[in-house]
């Protein structure tokens, strides 16, 4: 035993993070190997029509071109054999379920970071051999018990453990150590630095900031300037330190919100105001069932160059209403868009959530009277959608056939970018 307990530190954390390799992808070859093992697939949205985009492709169809994030068109053009898959996200929660509880089965210290990853801290799992023989036992079981591919990054903290994952894909397995920073990290871009988005990476560049070498060598000072405490933090980050702990208990929602890219280009007010308006119905019925109220709505605006805006709005009262949210989410269109300029992408993301207990609605000085028949109304059509399926109750304003309304479908709704309880259901 006194061998094992070399293997780790005394003194700080040994960390895993583990990702599963297109993962959606995964599940259907791991259902169906006679269809789809080996064989080019990708799930996408739209799969009668070939509109929509990649949400994610086997490793098959990435040799033949195909990433994520291309119009299923192109896909279809550059691998002619591309087996597009209808998405099921009852079947990936299903199996998502699965291989967290394996990896439960080392650690009571697992923190889901979405359907497809986590990470586990293994500090205290000696007994169950070296964090090497872990990791190798992890990746096994997952591939034996659920026929899933996955990477691993072994690392002391849970920056290098992401980095780590990233490394070898697919079944990698990489251990980082704070030693091994300067030779492997170093010469690499800023913008491969997890935590840095493009912005900030650009951001950087006009500072003459390209390598995390050279993010690790600038003055703290100037870095804080510039970036605020982001500054401090990307410092300490491109020498791999990282304190943040693995924490198995999920926060409560911070928000709620659903992100659909459109099949083709939208100019149409009209088209628009019956997006937001599909939008509007899933998330606040989403709040509804968790019993939550909102205090802010936020729209996503994406155009054909991938060029995003958000724009949010507080606010007077807390709110449950769809009535209300696309309501404000159509001033928000209005405010801050130039009517026909072409759409890519809408959003509607609910924010500063708080428990409908602790908080009173304030009734409206002018409609008092028809709130309490208006809430009776919801609550009878929450209760017809619950039992007969989300399409059991619709308004002409609903109806179309672009993806904001196949949001309503739990199986498939995934493809649009959905965010609830913290976990973000997208496959990278």
């Amino acid at each position: 035993m006194s061998n094992v307990k070399d293997h780790y530190p005394a003194k700080g954390r040994v960390i895993i993070h583990l990702d599963m390799n297109a993962f959606y992808c995964s599940v259907h070859e791991a259902e169906q190997p006679e269809y789809y093992k080996d064989k080019p697939t990708a799930v996408s949205g739209s799969v009668e029509q070939r509109k929509g985009i990649i949400v994610t492709c086997s490793y098959a169809a990435r040799r033949r071109g195909v990433k994520t994030g291309m119009a299923v068109n192109q896909a279809v053009k550059r691998c002619p054999e591309l087996l597009l898959i209808k998405p099921d996200f009852n079947l990936y929660r299903k199996y998502s379920h699965g291989f967290m509880a394996i990896a439960r089965q080392f650690t009571p210290l697992v923190e889901p970071v979405s359907i497809d990853e986590c990470y586990m801290d293994i500090t205290g799992s000696k007994l169950l051999g070296t964090p090497l023989e872990i990791a190798e036992s992890l990746q096994r079981r997952i591939l034996s018990e659920w026929q899933l591919p996955c990477s691993i990054g072994l690392a002391p903290n849970k920056l290098l453990a992401k980095m780590a994952s990233d490394m070898k894909k697919p079944m990698g397995l990489t251990v980082l150590r704070l030693r091994d920073v300067p030779q492997l990290l170093w010469d690499k871009p800023c913008g491969t630095l997890f935590g840095i988005g493009g912005k900030t990476a650009e951001k950087l560049e006009k500072l003459n900031i390209h390598t995390i070498g050279q993010l690790a060598a600038a003055d703290e000072s100037m870095l804080i300037k510039q970036f605020g405490v982001t500054g401090a933090w990307m410092k300490s980050a491109a020498h791999g330190i990282d304190h943040s702990p693995v924490n198995p208990n999920r926060e409560r929602s911070k928000s709620i919100g659903h992100t659909t890219t459109l099949p083709s280009d939208v100019t149409e007010q009209e088209e628009v105001f019956r997006v937001l308006l599909n939008l509007s119905d899933q998330t606040g019925r989403r709040l509804r069932r968790q019993k939550l109220v909102a205090k802010a709505v936020q729209i996503t605006i994406r155009r054909p160059d991938m060029t995003t805006i958000t724009r949010s709005h507080t606010l007077g009262t807390a709110t449950q209403s769809t009535e209300e949210i696309n309501r404000e989410a159509r001033k928000l269109f209005l405010k801050h868009w130039k009517l026909g300029d072409p759409i890519r992408l809408l959003g509607v993301t609910l924010q500063n959530l708080a428990p409908l207990e602790e908080s009173a609605l304030q009734l409206d000085l002018f409609s008092y009277e028809q709130q309490p028949k208006k809430e009776a109304l919801t609550k009878a059509m929450d209760r017809l959608r619950d039992r007969f399926g989300e399409d059991a109750v619709l308004t002409a304003g609903m109806l179309g056939d672009d993806p904001s309304t196949l949001i309503r479908n739990k199986r498939i709704r995934g493809t649009s970018l959905q965010k609830d309880d913290s976990l973000l259901y997208i496959d990278e």
